[in-house]
């Protein structure tokens, strides 16, 4: 079984790789978003009157554009600002509630997860972080019932396999630990990696640059990810980047293996290479959603 965080964690090899699981590894950002994350978000927030819109603004946020991947809290304020501009929810004379306790502890809180904003809220007795508890537990407990059964992304495997003859492997991610470990142990692939970064370990950035402590020079480090916010976490550790184009997984897989892969452990991915890449990447996802 793969330790959870990097309290334990030791270098094994010359090269390390941190991999984003939701989106990148597994198939599964559909099926937590749509079916756990959005309907507690609109029944704990009272959304709904405007469930139509709400539903579009959270898939937005969380899906289909640059903010897909990010942290659960600070993309459900986004989608939350998007719902209190948009005319059919003005029209409708709907007040879309500010979780202004949750924004404040956004900007003060670097591990931003129900384990830590539980106890905020006790200690606080704010009533919007209180909330924000109860809507992110029902969350998790919704993916521990439901989320089951969805196998890598193809390519995923294979990729684990070569990987790990030679670099030491993380997972890096904004997800729950206790939803990583069941979603790598259950298909079998949580012995090619020696640690499990979710939530609870703090950002991506902070796993990568704590992981990098160990003593990995940058150009050997890469973080594979499928999300904007992957690319960010990367360029601030100052590793390299290898992008999962959402809708085009399977692709993105097998030229990692076919060309990325040798490449990385060549000493040839970065510069011209990853940039065309990561150029292709950005396209997928826009800034703006189509009602604006």
């Amino acid at each position: 079984m793969s330790q959870l965080g990097l309290d334990h964690f030791s270098r094994q090899h010359d090269f390390l790789v941190g991999i984003d699981s939701d989106g990148c590894a597994f198939d599964s950002m559909e099926i937590k978003h749509k079916e756990c994350f959005i309907p507690n978000f609109i029944k704990h927030m009272g959304l709904q009157p405007i469930s139509k819109y709400a539903r579009e603004a959270c898939e937005f946020t969380n899906l289909y554009s640059k903010t897909r991947g990010a942290n659960r809290f600070p993309a459900y304020i986004a989608a939350l600002d998007l719902l209190e501009q948009r005319a059919e929810v003005l029209a409708r004379g709907v007040k879309v509630p500010r979780w202004q306790g949750v924004r404040d502890w956004v900007a003060r809180e670097t591990k931003l997860g129900t384990k830590t904003i539980g106890p905020e809220a006790e200690r606080t007795g704010d009533a919007d972080l209180s909330l924000g508890f109860a809507w992110s537990s029902a969350v998790d407990d919704a993916i521990a019932a439901m989320v089951k059964n969805i196998p890598p992304f193809p390519g995923v495997r294979e990729a684990l396999a070569t990987l790990s003859d030679k670099a030491d492997l993380i997972v890096c991610s904004a997800t729950p630990n206790r939803a990583l470990q069941q979603e790598w142990e259950e298909h079998g692939i949580d012995r090619f990696v020696q640690a499990i970064c979710g939530q609870e370990a703090g950002s991506k950035k902070e796993s990568l640059l704590r992981a990098q402590g160990h003593g990995y020079a940058p150009e050997k480090m890469l973080m594979i990810g499928d999300a904007p916010g992957d690319m960010s976490a990367a360029k601030a550790a100052g590793t390299l980047y290898y992008p999962i184009n959402p809708g085009h997984e399977e692709e993105s897989w097998a030229r990692f293996n076919d060309e990325a892969l040798p490449r990385f452990f060549a000493g040839t991915y970065a510069g011209t290479y990853e940039a065309a890449l990561i150029s292709e990447f950005e396209k997928y996802l826009p800034e703006t959603p189509t009602w604006k």
